[in-house]
Parts: C-alpha cells; structure tokens; sequence
C-alpha cells in the first residue's frame, strides 16, 4: 500500500466515524415511542397505587381532626356550670367540622328520647350528644344504621370518642 493511499484510507475512515458519532448524537438525543409508551405506563402503574393511599391518609387525618375537635369542645361545655344549652353558649357555633358542616350538641335536658343510641336502643351519653355527621353528611340517632358508621361521636359520657363504627 502507498503512503498516498494509505492516507486516503484514514481520511475516509475519519469522515466515516464523523459521520457516525453526528448521527449517533442526534438520534441519541430523544426518546422513541416505546421508550415514552412505557415510561407512562410506568408512571400511570405508581399513580393507581399511591392515589388511594393519598386518599386514605387525608380520610384519617380529618378523623383524627374531628375527634380532636370533640375532645376541646367538650372541655368548654363540660367547664361550664350548668351546662350550655348550645354551642354558641361556649363560643363554639361557628366552629366547622373537616369536612365543612357544623359540630351537632344536642343537650337532652330530661328528654333522652333524642340521643344518639347504640344498637341495643341504649342512649350513648347521659347528659348531652357531641358529633360530626362525618364524611357523608347525613346521620340517624342509631350508630349502626348506615348513614352514621362514618359519624364521629362521644360516647359513655365521654369515655370514648371517635367513629362510630368503631364504637
């Protein structure tokens, strides 16, 4: 082989790896359709499993927040003497609930025909009702029909407070 040749060769060579590593960069550059077709699947797979987790944690945190509620607004009435006819009595009627409605007390005053009862027809409380309709919004005086296992109540004067499922 010439020098002249030889030259020749390597120069051709170099235009071909030029050449390779231009087409190499800016084909490499993006992504292809399949490359993105699985990365949404992907994505999509870890959406459908965090989402509902995400939901459940906001569902308990907002119980969490009712039963804290409760809890301070039944030091105020049970702190006053006698008890208050209603929540504006303790400063507390504008006070809402997680989920945007106001705290029910109801003060059976003798008339225990209007408490919240458990399954059995018993009155929950002896003196007065403190709940939250719950995430539904909807309640009946039994704990154990449908529209109140969602209900955040107090229950045994107070010895429990929290769903009324759970009770």
């Amino acid at each position: 082989m010439t020098a002249e040749v030889k030259t020749r060769a390597m120069k051709v060579c170099r235009a071909l790896l030029a050449r390779r590593r231009r087409l190499k960069t800016r084909l490499g550059a993006g992504f292809t359709l399949v490359e993105l077709v699985l990365a949404m699947t992907i994505l999509g797979t870890l959406a459908s499993m965090a989402v509902p987790r995400w939901q459940t944690a906001i569902d308990k945190a907002k119980v969490a927040r009712a039963i804290g509620d409760i809890k301070a607004i039944q030091t105020d009435i049970d702190g006053s003497d006698p008890l208050p006819a209603s929540l504006a009595d303790v400063g507390r009627d504008g006070m809402l609930d997680p989920w945007g409605r106001p705290y029910v007390y109801t003060f059976h005053g003798g008339n225990r025909g209007i408490a919240k009862k458990d399954r059995f027809q018993v009155p929950l409380n002896s003196e007065y009702d403190l709940y939250s309709k719950g995430k539904d919004g909807q309640t009946t005086s039994a704990i154990t029909a449908a529209v109140s296992r969602d209900d955040i109540i107090r229950a045994n004067d107070s010895g429990f407070v929290g769903l009324a499922i759970n009770y």
